[in-house]
């Protein structure tokens, strides 16, 4: 793999890490401000940033694994 190409990983995860705070951040201001009464969104907040924490780990898993 060159540089080039785990550069490209490499951004890949943090991008990906990014989006995942981003979710972290609107379900922590749901349970800090709206709860009880915006529990409406907590199952598609939660399973949203479930899925953005997954793709984080495994973007990251597989820039280390390319990283060697």
């Amino acid at each position: 793999m060159t540089g080039d190409e785990l550069q490209v990983l490499k951004k890949d995860a943090a991008k990906k890490k990014r989006i995942a705070s981003e979710w972290a951040s609107q379900l922590h201001d749901l349970v800090e401000d709206k709860l009880p009464n915006g529990y409406e969104i907590l199952p598609e907040l939660a399973q949203s940033t479930f899925d953005a924490c997954k793709a984080a780990v495994e973007a990251e898993k597989l820039y280390q694994q390319m990283k060697g």
